[in-house]
């Protein structure tokens, strides 16, 4: 079988490194500097996909994403998602009372301000958690912890001294995986996700006229979010996504009513549903 390369953004035991082996066991994760490296990676075909991040059950959306998926011309086919866990990690044999600082990616350390506190420890951002992880092994100094996922601490060979030391127990990543080609998924043989793209016409209303049709077919968007465009407060896109498939009545009516008031409507990608969609809806009261 002909190897198969997913790239990701971070270094070897990031998060973004687990899920590709997870989800993608068979295939050679290759390590990117920056997102914008790696959808590089897969338009200029040194990778056949990129595991992205998208938005985090804490921290929200993953920033800078939301402004390259427009800007690329890569298709989004599948969806996963990662509970997250963060070890304090330290040099080989050292003892927690020797700690005065931790390293990690901010949002590492926003999410395990608890033991930051307890231990209290100077926090310093890192660019990545593996990363972090790594400078520590290099800067050889027991003073210094890193927060990354366990398998930094094997691929660094660090000493784990806390697990799981994230504040919330529902900590989840979810990940959104990109290829050069769409993969058609048939209509009604299982649960979708649609993502798409769109900019309002400038009318009165746009926005709320555009979105009606999705009220009015009952559909559910599970996302919608603004952000600028060019650095311009009055040129605004809109990132959306609705359960089901282009092809159901009812979607397919709700964006010919969309595309009407919109400027500009692009359909990034439609995938199956991820079974962890369902396990994680809150039950019916």
């Amino acid at each position: 079988m002909t190897d198969r390369t997913i790239a990701y953004q971070g270094e070897p035991g990031a998060n973004s490194h687990i899920i590709c082996a997870q989800a993608y066991p068979d295939w050679t994760p290759l390590p990117c500097p920056s997102f914008e490296d790696a959808f590089a990676a897969v338009t200029e075909g040194r990778a056949q996909r990129a595991m992205i991040p998208i938005e985090n059950s804490i921290a929200g959306r993953v920033a800078d994403i939301h402004h390259l998926i427009p800007l690329s011309p890569l298709h989004i086919v599948a969806e996963h998602f990662l509970p997250i866990h963060f070890q304090l990690m330290v040099l080989l044999g050292t003892p927690i009372e020797a700690l005065k600082s931790v390293h990690s990616h901010v949002h590492a350390l926003g999410q395990c301000r608890r033991i930051i506190r307890r231990l209290g420890l100077k926090a310093v951002v890192a660019g990545d958690t593996a990363g972090a992880a790594r400078e520590i092994k290099e800067f050889g100094d027991p003073s210094r912890a890193a927060l990354a996922p366990a398998l930094a601490a094997e691929v660094y060979g660090l000493d784990i001294l806390a697990r799981d030391v994230e504040d919330e127990v529902h900590n989840t990543t979810r990940f959104v995986v990109f290829s050069p080609e769409a993969e058609p998924v048939a209509p009604g043989t299982q649960a979708c996700v649609t993502s798409f793209v769109f900019r309002v016409r400038n009318i009165p209303a746009a926005l709320y006229k555009a979105l009606g049709g999705f009220a009015t077919n009952g559909v559910n968007m599970s996302k919608l979010e603004s952000y600028m465009m060019d650095g311009e407060f009055t040129a605004t896109q809109f990132y959306a996504e609705v359960d089901g498939h282009p092809e159901d009545p009812g979607l397919a009516r709700a964006l010919d009513e969309l595309g009407f008031f919109s400027r500009e409507l692009r359909v990034i990608g439609t995938y199956p549903a991820h079974p962890f969609r369902e396990a994680a809806r809150p039950a019916a009261e």
